[in-house]
């Protein structure tokens, strides 16, 4: 407990409170409930420094973060009474305010999960879906930034200089340059996506340390409330903090199932040029965060390190899936996101986008064809159009689909010569009875394959030949 906060300190011994301090704020353990009490104090990107702008901080913290913890938030206390002796919400003048919240056990957050190795694959996907449901609901930034300004170059200029003891020689400047020519390379991209309403009021915090478990959901807290600038941002954005830091705390392959099941959900596939900025950017902000707290600690230095390594992809491939359905072609292409770090296009969600469907609709429900030769055609168009900008976006990509025609793979082949990159075919194979039960058994699946369907690709598949079994993954 820091010794400039007597009132704090009296409080938690009256509530006999745990007290765990970060570098703006004192938060008090008690029982089944939390207490977070602001600093007065004023930073470049924070002023806590009067009684009104705590309270309005504590009011406005509560208001946020019930977007994506609804139960967990219960409001704002009064804390009254003198500095020597301190009560919760009793008559009198007030001395200061705390945002009060039910406290979540030990080894609930995600970052103590993923220290732990405990952190499974179930809680993941629901983190994707609900931060993907938060974003698809925020609201657009309607307001435009004055014309020549880049914001995300800015903000990731003036964290790298606050950190930079962390890059000895001339690893600093070379950083430097590497953000100015990205945020230059992007910028009309960027520009774009806000004027297109991606610029949403998101969370703006987004890191393990702030997403937990709790009573069957996952749920984030903690967004940023004192600085909107840092909280409208693009949806692209507030994702890549999550995926940087699943990378960062050693579990990249949750990271890119976090981020897939993201994508997949918004179909946001067109601001993949601009993620890498983003996580550049976000690693910085930890790096920074923790250089406050420990000059050139050992965290500082490993999100450093991240920052740098960002910067320095491996060269781009492209997988593509063939098998018939039931035979675990998504399966195969999660291994490989998660293993390569890809970026996966499902025939089966893309083909549904076509008719403005979610991916678990069903489109005879929804009285649509979406399974017709055009329809086929057109699916498979976005699926090479979008491989196309996220391989010139320097990322692995791995399409998802059946590719039992040749021509579709011959597409395929042709657009891995254009781009200079590597192709390679994922096999899938199962006997037909086990096909058969497989699909039978299917549910909560975005593919809508029947036995009906099974029968009819059998009939018309057309297999590999020798030049495309060359090209099977390990081969």
């Amino acid at each position: 407990m820091s010794a400039a906060s007597p009132l704090a300190a009296r409080l938690a011994q009256s509530l006999d409170a745990q007290v765990i301090e970060t570098h703006i704020s004192w938060v008090l353990l008690a029982g089944e409930f939390a207490y977070k009490l602001k600093k007065p104090l004023r930073l470049p990107f924070v002023d806590y420094s009067t009684l009104a702008l705590r309270r309005a901080c504590c009011e406005e913290e509560v208001r946020l973060n019930r977007r994506l913890a609804p139960s967990f938030y219960l409001g704002v206390s009064r804390i009254t009474g003198s500095i020597d002796d301190p009560v919760l919400d009793g008559p009198g003048e007030t001395l200061e305010y705390a945002v009060r919240m039910r406290r979540f056990p030990p080894g609930a957050l995600f970052s103590e999960q993923a220290a732990a190795g405990t952190l499974g694959t179930a809680a993941v996907d629901r983190f994707a879906l609900n931060i993907s449901r938060f974003h698809l609901a925020a609201p657009a930034a309607r307001q435009s930034e004055p014309p020549g300004t880049d914001a995300l170059e800015q903000r990731s200029l003036a964290v790298l200089e606050a950190c930079r003891p962390l890059w000895p020689g001339a690893g600093h400047d070379d950083l430097r340059d590497w953000i100015t020519g990205q945020a230059r390379a992007t910028a009309a991209l960027r520009a774009a996506r806000r004027a297109a309403g991606r610029v949403r009021e998101g969370h703006g915090d987004l890191h393990l340390a702030n997403v937990f478990s709790f009573e069957g959901d996952v749920l984030a807290f903690d967004c940023i409330e004192f600085d909107a600038a840092l909280r409208w941002i693009d949806v692209l954005e507030d994702a890549a903090f999550a995926l940087m830091d699943f990378v960062a705390s050693g579990c990249s392959a949750l990271g890119w199932r976090f981020f897939n099941g993201w994508l997949e959900q918004l179909g946001d596939h067109e601001g993949l040029p601009s993620l890498r900025l983003c996580l550049v950017y976000r690693a910085l902000v930890r790096a920074a965060a923790h250089h406050l707290r420990e000059s050139r600690g050992p965290t500082a230095r490993l999100y450093a390190g991240e920052a740098v390594a960002w910067t320095r992809p491996p060269a781009p491939r492209l997988f593509i899936t063939h098998g018939l359905p039931g035979s675990g072609k998504t399966f195969r292409s999660q291994q490989v996101l998660e293993r390569h770090g890809a970026i996966r296009v499902r025939s089966d969600v893309e083909r549904k986008r076509l008719f403005g469907l979610e991916p678990l609709a069903r489109s005879a429900a929804s009285g649509v064809d979406a399974y017709t030769p055009d329809a086929t055609r057109r699916t498979y168009d976005r699926l090479f159009a979008l491989a196309r900008g996220a391989l010139r976006a320097g990322w692995p990509v791995v399409l998802d689909a059946a590719f039992l025609q040749r021509g579709e793979r011959a597409q395929a082949m042709a657009l891995a010569r254009e781009l200079g990159v590597r192709l390679s075919i994922l096999d899938c194979d199962a006997p037909l009875p086990v096909l058969r039960e497989r699909l039978r058994l299917r549910q909560g699946d975005a593919s809508e394959a029947d036995l009906a369907v099974l029968e009819a690709l059998r009939a018309t598949a057309q297999p590999l030949d020798a030049q495309e079994r060359a090209l099977l993954e390990g081969s």
